[in-house]
C-alpha cells in the first residue's frame, strides 16, 4: 500500500513529518558540534542532552492533556509555527556568535516542550485520515520516511553545513518547521470527536483487537473506566485529565502490557545506544573510517521493518506480530552480543532495527484503534511517558557498567532484558488477533476509528 492509495490528507501528513525529521536530522548533530565548539566541558555538553530529554517526562502527560482540548489540526501547525521562530531565533544568535551553552540548553528544553503537544496531537489525528485497517501501514510509511529523511539524507548533511557556516543547520531547521506548518494548515479539517458516553459500570463481553471499534475492549478494567469520562460530566483540572489517560491504559491489560514492554525494551536500547560507538570499535572491530557505513546498515534495517510492518499485522494479526517481534529481536540481540566480526554484528544489529521500527509502527496502530477518540491524546503521550522513562537509567547503568566491566557484557544484559520482556508479555500477546466472528455486544454506538502518527513527531 502507498502514499497514494492512502489519500491526499494522509500524504500532506507524511510530507510534514518527512520534512521535519529532515531538519531534526541537521539541528540534533549540529547542536552538539556548536556545544564542543563553545566549551570542553564535558558537565555544560551533557547539560544541552538532558535539558532536551526532560520535557516528554515533565509535560508529556500535559501535551496529551491539551491535544484533547484543542483541535488538533492547528495546534500542530501552531507548535510547528512556534518552533521555526525559536529555531530561526537560534540561528541568527549563532551567526552573530551570541549563542551560549545556556541559550542552547534553552533552545532544547523549548523545542522538547513543544515537541511533547506535536507528539500527542499528531498521534491522535491520524486514523480520521485512514481507514483502521490501513493504520498499521500508514505508521510504518511514516517510519520508513522518516528514516531516509533522517538517516540516509539529514544525518550525513549535517556535519558539512555546519563546517561551511555554523548557523546554517539552524536555518534550513527553522525553513522545515514553516514547510511542515504549511502543510499541516492544508490538511481537511476533520470534526471533533464525539463526546465520551456517560461511564456505566458493566462488563464488557466484546472479543479481539482488531475490529476497529473504540471504547470497549475484554481486557478493558471497567471500574478503572468508571472514573473517566469528564466531556460528559464537565470539563475538570488539567491534571485530571492528563490522568484520564493514564488510568485507561493502566485499565486494559494488552495495552499496559505493550507500554510495560515498551519501558524495559527501552532501558536495553538506550543502554546500548549509550556505548555502541566504543561496542563497534572495541568489540567488533569496526574501522574507525567504517563506523558510519556501519550506522548506515542499522538504518536500512529500521526501513525495511517499517516498509512491513503493515504486511505483518494484516498475515498475523497486531498482537501475534507484536510478539514475535520481540521474540525476533531477543534472537538478534543475542547474536548481536556473541558477534566479533563487524558484518555478523551489523547483520544482526540491523534486523534489531527492523524489528524496533515493526514494533513501534504496530503499537501506535493498536492504539490507534482500540482507544476512544477523545482520550487518543492522553493516551498516547502517558504511553510515550512511561515507556521513555526507562532510558536514561538504561544509560546510566550501561556506562557504569562498561566502566567497570568493559562494554561486552552490554550487549549481553540488553539480550538478557529483551528475553525477560519477551516471556513477561507472551501470554497476554497470544491469541488470533483477528476480528471477533459476530457482532460485538455491549459497544457504544457512534464510535469512530480516530488517527495519530506516533512516528510522526519530530
Amino acid at each position: 500500500m502507498t502514499t497514494s492509495v492512502l489519500g491526499r490528507n494522509y500524504r500532506l501528513l507524511w510530507s510534514a513529518a518527512v520534512a521535519s525529521r529532515f531538519g531534526d536530522a541537521l539541528r540534533t548533530p549540529a547542536l552538539a558540534l556548536l556545544a564542543v565548539a563553545l566549551t570542553r566541558d564535558p558537565r555544560a555538553i551533557a547539560a544541552v542532552t538532558v535539558a532536551g530529554q526532560l520535557p516528554p517526562l515533565l509535560f508529556g502527560l500535559l501535551g496529551g492533556a491539551y491535544a484533547d482540548r484543542w483541535d488538533r489540526r492547528r495546534t500542530m501547525a501552531v507548535v510547528d509555527g512556534a518552533r521555526a521562530v525559536l529555531v530561526a531565533a537560534l540561528a541568527v544568535l549563532v551567526g552573530t556568535g551570541r549563542a551560549g551553552i545556556a541559550v542552547l540548553a534553552a533552545v532544547a528544553f523549548l523545542l522538547a516542550t513543544l515537541g511533547t503537544l506535536f507528539d500527542a496531537a499528531s498521534f491522535a489525528m491520524l486514523p480520521s485520515l485512514v481507514p483502521p485497517a490501513a493504520l498499521p501501514t500508514a505508521n510504518g510509511r511514516l517510519q520508513a520516511g522518516t528514516a531516509v529523511a533522517g538517516g540516509f539524507l539529514g544525518a550525513p548533511l549535517a556535519g558539512l553545513l555546519f563546517a561551511l557556516a555554523a548557523a546554517l543547520p539552524f536555518t534550513v531547521d527553522a525553513l522545515t518547521f514553516a514547510l511542515a506548518a504549511l502543510l499541516t494548515l492544508a490538511l481537511t479539517p476533520t470534526p471533533p470527536p464525539p463526546p465520551p458516553p456517560t461511564p456505566v459500570r458493566r462488563s464488557c463481553s466484546c472479543g479481539g483487537d482488531e475490529s476497529g471499534e473504540k471504547g470497549c475492549t475484554a481486557n478493558h478494567n471497567p471500574k478503572i473506566d468508571a472514573g473517566r469520562g469528564g466531556g460528559a460530566r464537565g470539563r475538570g483540572s488539567v491534571w485530571g485529565e492528563a490522568w484520564e489517560g493514564v488510568r485507561w491504559v493502566r485499565g486494559d491489560r494488552v495495552l499496559w502490557t505493550v507500554t510495560v514492554a515498551t519501558a524495559g525494551s527501552n532501558l536495553a536500547i538506550s543502554g546500548l545506544m549509550a556505548v555502541l560507538v566504543l561496542y563497534a570499535l572495541e568489540v567488533l572491530r569496526v574501522p574507525p573510517a567504517g563506523y558510519g557505513l556501519f550506522m548506515a546498515g542499522v538504518v536500512l534495517g529500521g526501513l525495511v521493518g517499517a516498509l512491513v510492518a503493515g504486511r505483518l499485522a494484516a498475515r498475523f494479526g497486531t498482537r501475534p506480530a507484536l510478539r514475535g517481534v520481540l521474540l525476533a529481536q531477543t534472537v538478534a540481540l543475542t547474536g548481536f552480543a556473541a558477534a566479533r566480526h563487524p558484518l555478523a554484528g551489523g547483520a544482526a544489529l540491523a534486523c534489531f532495527a527492523a524489528g524496533t521500527t515493526v514494533w513501534n509502527s504496530l503499537w501506535a496502530a493498536y492504539g490507534q484503534r482500540h482507544v476512544p477518540p477523545e482520550l487518543l491524546g492522553r493516551v498516547g503521550a502517558a504511553q510515550r511517558v512511561v515507556g521513555v522513562a526507562s532510558a536514561p537509567v538504561g544509560a546510566a547503568l550501561a556506562g557504569l557498567a562498561g566502566q567497570a566491566y568493559g562494554v561486552a557484557p552490554v550487549g549481553w544484559a540488553a539480550a538478557g532484558v529483551f528475553l525477560l520482556v519477551t516471556a513477561g508479555t507472551w501470554r497476554t500477546l497470544g491469541g488470533s488477533g483477528r476480528p471477533p466472528a459476530g457482532p460485538a455486544r455491549n459497544r457504544p454506538a457512534g464510535r469512530r476509528a480516530a488517527a495519530g502518527p506516533a512516528a510522526a513527531a519530530r
